[in-house]
């Protein structure tokens, strides 16, 4: 068993839930609470075969589905959390202190909650990484946290997409956010003409939802509308932000973000 086994499961069942227990109700922590202890102690099949009790809990709680996606998304978080520490050694500090630190009791809090929202694994998925990834960047700050996992639950993966063809092309252009709006604002408008401005009519429309819904969560902006020498108005170009940037890296797969 690696040190990783002893202290990040620890970390996973010793959490202070105290901090969450007014929003959901003393029952609803109590019930996490002895989920991560059945999930770090005896793996799946520990909750599957000797915890009726709990499972009656949540049942009567949240609804029976709640438990199979609750048990995903918690092991995934465990999973992420195992190799980062075995790939990173200098995070492992960092992650053996979980079990003293509120703000990951009160990320793991919001997991669960967002967890009532969907039953998809994709997005299960994206809420453990965006935990485990605020662990690696030492951000775990509840406000930008919960922003990220309402979006996790609630984008299509056609959104998802958009956005990463945006990060890809408009990820270095960020440098100058800040400090020159009015330069960024240019060389965005200049760059999407190139890859986004020749979409036809209908590419067009399967687009226009994605673009409205990453701009609702502030994740990209519209900027100066492009013109072409004609007159002829052409597809309004977006820019990435700093919060669309943040979000994306955040959902990507454990060894590939650091």
């Amino acid at each position: 068993m690696s040190q990783f086994d002893l202290e990040a499961d620890a970390a996973l069942t010793q959490l202070n839930f105290e901090r969450i227990s007014e929003t959901p109700g003393a029952e609803f922590a109590e019930i996490i609470g002895d989920l991560l202890m059945l999930i770090g102690t005896g793996g799946l099949w520990a909750v599957a075969g000797g915890a009726s009790n709990l499972m009656l809990k949540v049942r009567r709680l949240a609804g029976a589905s709640y438990v199979s996606n609750l048990i995903y998304a918690i092991t995934a978080v465990r999973n992420d959390l195992k190799r980062l520490f075995d790939e990173h050694a200098e995070l492992r500090e960092r992650i053996e202190h979980l079990p003293t630190d509120p703000k990951f009791a009160e990320a793991i809090g919001g997991l669960s909650l967002r967890v009532m929202q969907t039953s998809l694994r994709n997005r299960l998925e994206r809420l453990a990484k965006i935990v485990v990834n605020g662990v690696r960047d030492g951000d775990l700050e509840s406000e930008s946290l919960d922003d990220m996992m309402r979006a996790a639950v609630e984008l299509k993966e056609i959104d998802l997409q958009l956005l990463s063809k945006i990060y890809e092309a408009q990820s270095s252009l960020l440098k100058s956010y800040r400090a020159l709006f009015g330069e960024w604002a240019q060389q965005v408008a200049h760059g999407w003409a190139d890859r986004f401005g020749c979409l036809d009519t209908e590419q067009w429309k399967g687009t226009r939802g994605a673009l409205a819904r990453l701009q609702a969560f502030g994740f990209i902006q519209a900027v100066t509308t492009n013109v072409t020498a004609t007159g002829e108005l052409r597809t309004q170009p977006f820019g990435l932000l700093p919060e669309g940037a943040k979000f994306w890296e955040r959902i990507q797969e454990i060894s590939a973000a650091t």
